[in-house]
This record gives C-alpha cells, structure tokens and sequence, in this order.
C-alpha cells in the first residue's frame, strides 16, 4: 500500500461523507408529488440530515472510542447505503424522513474521524495537505449526490436514483477499507480516552477552539445565503433562468475539488491562519462579484465565493485538529454541530435584508460573516509561542 492509495482513501472519505448530505435537495417536487406534500415540506429531507448531524457530533469521539479508526470509518460509509436505501423504498414521508435522519447520524463518524485520523497520521504540515484533499472529497460528493440524484431521477425515476446512491456509498465504504491504514495502537489508546475524562471537554473551550467553532458557523452561513438566494435572483427578470439552469451553478463547486487540495499544500509552508484568511479576502470578494448584471461575472463571484468556504473549512479542520490533539473527533464534532447550526442561519437570517434591499441585502450578509469569520481567524489562530512547525509523519506500510 503506497502513499498515493493512503490520500486516495482520504479523499474518498469526504466523498462518502457528503454523498448522501444534500442528494434530495434537486428533486422536491418529486418527492412532493411521491409523497402529497408541499415542495417546502419536501425540503425537511435535507434538514432532517443535517439535523441529525448538529445532534450527534459532539459525541463521536465518545462513541467510536473502543473501534479503530480505519474501521470506525469503513463501517460508518458502508451502513450509510441502508438509510439510502431505505429512503429509496419508503412508503409515507414518515418514513423518509426517519431515513433522512438516520442518514445523517452515521456522517459525523465519516467526518469526523477521518480528520482525527489525518491528525494522527500526518505531521503538523502534512495534514494541512491531507486534510484539504478530503475537504475536496467532500465537495466532490456533495456536488455528485445532487448530480447523480438529478439526472437519474429524470431518466429513471427518484427511488432508483437514491438505490444508485446507496450503491456509491457501499463501494466507497469497501474501497476506503481497502486504501486506509490500520492506525497504530498509540491513536488508539488515545482515541479511547476521548469521551472519557471532563478535561476533554474542557479543552475544547478554550479561546481559539471556540473561534474556531464560530469560523464555521460563519463561512456556511455565508455559503447558504449565497446559494439560497442567488436562485431566487437568477429566476427573476431579466436573467429568468429555468429550474434545471439554476441547479446547474451548483458546478461551479467543482472548482474547489482542484483549487483545495493545491490549497493545502500551500499551507504547509504559510499555516492555516495566513489561508483562512486570504480565503476570506477571497469570499468577500465573490461576493461583491455576485452584484454584478453579467451572468458571467455571477458565476466567477458564486465559483470564487465556494471555493473560500470550501478552504476556510479545510484550514479549520487542520487548526482544530492540531490544537485538539487529545480530543480531536470531539473537537471536529462540536465543529460539525456548529457548521450546519451557522447553515441554519444563512438560510434565515438574511431574509429581512432579501426582502427590503434584494440581493444587495443578501450580500452585505455574506460579508459581513466572511469578514467576522476573518476576524476571529485573525485574533485567535496565532501559533504558539516555542511550538516547532513539524515534518509529515513518515508513511508506513
């Protein structure tokens, strides 16, 4: 097993992580039509999931403590084919909904623990590279659960569509078993003592934690506005762009999936903090590209503005984890609760704003948070006084 086949793996945990997130989010009105309900009740698909996400967790690294890492991992993807499949087949929207949810109890353990693994695995600036290539997993498995879901869904209906998602996350269960390494008996020892002592979880309130925490809510908040509202614009005169052309800028989140793992090895010689924050500049300067009457020039700031968010969660995901070494799948998981809480709000928030000044309204929101979530990057991610940056972990066989 070389190192090529160990990213590999990596990447392929983000795919299976998020491959199931947001696959419902393009095929409401099926599901309304499936189900007789409203395309607005339909939406409770996705945010069943992500509720079930914000819920459990904080409390993955509590509950894998006993399981090793690559198994802990391997197994969560390979279980998360049955809630697919059980969507796939339901019967009341009851029933979907149970799915949903149980689809998202099983992502943190995907997430979470993989990002703990890469902490482990690599040093203090191989994991900035590692950890950005499995965000650019993430963002290429949310990007082909909605465009798997779609096109399927147009060609042979939605219940066949989410039975060829559970295929994907069973095949990346077993391929990511088969790419990962066994972690060592160290990371074991030390992931077991997660949950266990309130020292833990004392050191996950410590200030850069916390602003850490608070950078996520930002960023997705920011994420979500963008994208909630950006098609409420788009279908309006004079751009008056049709269903399918609104889903199809979710496209432009494939320029993360190359510009965040080059991303990550620039981290390894600025760190996460000089990242995050030049990715701020870069959202806020998305941003402000969205105001623009040229479609082309929406797109570049919509392409600009996820490809931030994208490597602001990247930095994130390393900076946490090197400052929570001892308790990094909890700390990753408080992380995940506060990410989709701040999601949440991006979809709420800025509707005052959206209603009395359009998306103008909108994209003050969306800098406002970017610039917040820069803030506490700026005051809070320094490194520590007498702390070496490290070499990446020598690779074993």
């Amino acid at each position: 097993m070389n190192e090529k086949t160990r990213r590999a793996a990596f990447f392929l945990c983000g795919f299976a992580a998020f491959i199931n997130l947001y696959s419902t989010q393009g095929i409401l009105r099926e599901l309304a039509l499936a189900f007789n309900v409203s395309a607005e009740r339909a939406g409770q698909g996705v945010s069943a999931t992500t509720l079930a996400v914000a819920i459990i967790a904080p409390f993955v690294g509590m509950l894998a403590a006993p399981f090793e890492r690559r198994k802990a991992i391997a197994c969560a993807a390979v279980l998360s084919a049955l809630p697919a499949a059980w969507a796939a087949h339901a019967e009341s929207f009851a029933a979907f909904l149970a799915a949903r949810f149980a689809a998202g109890v099983l992502m943190p353990f995907i997430f979470a623990i993989s990002i703990a693994f890469v902490g482990e695995r690599y040093g203090r600036d191989g994991a900035a590279e590692v950890g950005a290539l499995f965000v650019a997993g993430t963002t290429l498995g949310g990007f082909a659960g909605r465009f798997v879901t779609n096109g399927l869904t147009a060609t042979l209906g939605w219940r066949y569509a989410l039975d060829v998602d559970a295929l994907l996350c069973l095949v990346a269960g077993l391929a990511i078993y088969a790419g990962l390494p066994a972690s060592h008996a160290a990371a074991r020892a030390e992931h077991a003592g997660e949950g266990a002592a309130p020292s833990h979880w004392k050191a996950l309130l410590r200030a850069p934690l916390l602003a850490s925490f608070g950078v996520g809510a930002c960023v997705l908040a920011s994420q979500v506005a963008t994208f909630t509202f950006v098609g409420l614009r788009l279908a309006r005169a004079p751009f008056a762009f049709t269903t399918a052309g609104i889903g199809a800028i979710y496209a432009v989140f494939l320029v993360a999936v190359v510009v965040t793992p080059i991303s990550g090895r620039l981290a390894r010689r600025r760190g996460s903090r000089a990242l995050a924050l030049a990715a701020v500049a870069l959202g806020i300067a998305g941003a402000l590209l969205t105001l623009s009457a040229s479609v082309a020039a929406i797109l570049a700031g919509l392409a600009l503005g996820s490809t931030a968010v994208f490597v602001e969660q990247a930095s994130a995901n390393t900076f946490i984890s090197q400052r929570a070494a001892a308790a990094r799948s909890t700390a990753i998981g408080v992380y995940l609760s506060c990410y989709y809480l701040g999601g949440s709000l991006g979809s709420v928030l800025p509707v005052p704003a959206w209603h009395r000044w359009g998306w103008a309204g909108c994209v003050a929101f969306v800098i406002g948070a970017q610039a917040l979530a820069g803030v506490l990057v700026f005051v809070f991610w320094r490194e520590p006084r007498g702390v070496p940056r490290t070499r990446p972990a020598r690779a074993s066989a």
